[in-house]
Order: structure tokens, then sequence, then C-alpha cells
């Protein structure tokens, strides 16, 4: 048995009469416990083209919904080739129509910005 120092902060110092290694253990396995329970953040990147069709987007909508219901932040990427950095007002429309599309499940938490010839915009759910 060991003289243990439970709360050293409070006046009168707490201590307890136990085994130290047994205490430590249970510390432990309180620890790793609530590591099992917290869930990690993963950001998820779905990537897109300003001309994308349709069922195209249908299907890249399905698996960003997929991922925002698993608790997952998605960056949605479009990459502008070729002419279509003419153009890059589709794209912004394109980011736009996914915002307002995931707009109850997710919330914006970076807005669409242009880096070279990439526009990217970062999405978490609420």
């Amino acid at each position: 048995m060991d003289l243990v120092e439970v709360s050293p902060n409070t006046t009168p110092p707490v201590c307890k009469i136990l085994d130290f290694g047994k205490f430590k253990y249970q510390q432990q396995k309180k620890k790793n416990e609530a590591k099992k329970k917290q869930k990690v953040v993963e950001i998820k990147e779905i990537k897109m083209r300003p001309n994308i069709d349709s069922h195209d987007y249908d299907v890249k909508a399905k698996a960003m919904r997929r991922f925002f219901d698993e608790g997952d932040k998605v960056k949605v990427t479009l990459r502008f080739r070729g002419r279509e950095m003419a153009h890059q007002e589709r794209g912004m429309e394109l980011l736009q129509k996914v915002q307002a599309d995931f707009d109850e499940v997710a919330k914006v938490e970076q807005l669409p910005k242009l880096e070279g010839r990439q526009m990217m915009m970062v999405m978490a759910p609420r």
C-alpha cells in the first residue's frame, strides 16, 4: 500500500492509502475509454470541373451527403483546365449551387477562393 496524493491543489491536500500500481492502471483505463468514444474529423475532398454534367454532379453530391452524415468535413475543389480559366464565373456559380444544395446539412467553413488554377471551398456538417 502507498500514500497517494489525489488532489494537491486543494486546501488541505487530499491523500489516499491505496495500491499505486492499481491506481495508475485504472487511470490509464479511463483515459483509453475516453479516447475510444471521440470521433476524429477527417477532411474528404471532392474534385470537379466547371462544366460538370448533371448526372456527374448528382453522383458527387451523393458522396458529399454521405461524408456529412459520417461527420466529416468536405473540401470541394474545382480545377480549371485550359481556356476554362477565362470563365471563372461558371466555377463560382457551381460552388454557389453546391452551397445552396447542402445549406440544411452543412455550413461553409471557408468561402470559395481561387488559388492558381483551382478554386476551393471547405464545408463542415451542422
